[in-house]
């Protein structure tokens, strides 16, 4: 089975709307690129509460979880702290990160950019191409900066380096048909059947709300042959109950 992929984006001018958030669709994009999808995404304030709450529950899990936001040097970037604290280690001078930020900034490291240098106990640096402050990994989880020029080149590096077993190359294949005259509660038997066959299928079904009779969206979502024949019984069983589709 295959590990669920996540994601933590930071940020309270997320929430208050002064921002609009970029990673999550590129997130979506980069991950269709190479075979995979995200299966949970949160959206979470600077509260350091929060932060450590939601890493503590994470870090238990088998996620790869890709988290944007918070770890640079001012007082509302509270993520490296946070996720020491959710993992029960400490802070420490990582001797990679701080080779890397000398080498970028000099003498300018010091006093304050250096501090972006302490990463949690345990952590492997991720090179950051746009100006040399990494980023870290912890276990499974992956922190990026909020700046999506540097996070997202960061982000497949950490695709490419440590999971590229896991990428497909074939592509996932989506049908969508159009189902007029029934509501979704009288096909759930046939869509039961259907998720009960193709397990490793998503269906999804959209009602159409407003309009002068019923209307659904049923989608299939996975590997092209499995689709392909998972569809075909789908519109067979529509048949034979002389149920209106048409693909979109």
């Amino acid at each position: 089975m295959k590990r669920p992929l996540g994601a933590i984006i930071i940020g309270d001018e997320l929430l208050t709307g002064k921002r609009h958030d970029k990673h999550f669709p590129h997130l979506i994009e980069t991950l269709n690129q190479r075979g995979l999808e995200l299966s949970w995404c949160s959206f979470i304030g600077d509260d350091a509460r929060i932060i450590t709450r939601a890493l503590g529950h994470t870090l238990q899990s088998e996620d790869i979880v890709f988290c944007f936001g918070g770890i640079g040097a001012t007082p509302d970037d509270r993520t490296r702290q946070c996720a020491a604290e959710a993992a029960g280690v400490a802070l420490f001078p990582h001797p990679d990160a701080m080779r890397e930020i000398e080498a970028q900034y000099g003498e300018r490291a010091y006093p304050y950019r250096i501090r972006m240098a302490h990463l949690p106990q345990g952590s492997q640096i991720i090179p950051n191409p746009f100006n040399r402050v990494p980023g870290f990994s912890l276990h499974s989880h992956h922190f990026l900066p909020g700046f999506p020029e540097m996070a997202w080149p960061m982000m497949e590096w950490v695709l490419d380096t440590c999971y590229s077993d896991l990428q497909e190359l074939t592509p996932k294949t989506e049908q969508i048909i159009r189902v007029t005259g029934v509501g979704e509660s009288d096909l759930l038997p046939i869509m039961e059947e259907i998720v009960s066959r193709y397990p490793n299928l998503r269906l999804s079904c959209l009602p159409h709300l407003g309009g002068s009779q019923p209307m659904l969206e049923l989608g299939l979502r996975g590997d092209t042959p499995a689709v392909i024949e998972a569809m075909n019984e789908l519109k067979d069983r529509l048949d034979m109950l002389n149920v209106s589709w048409h693909f979109i």
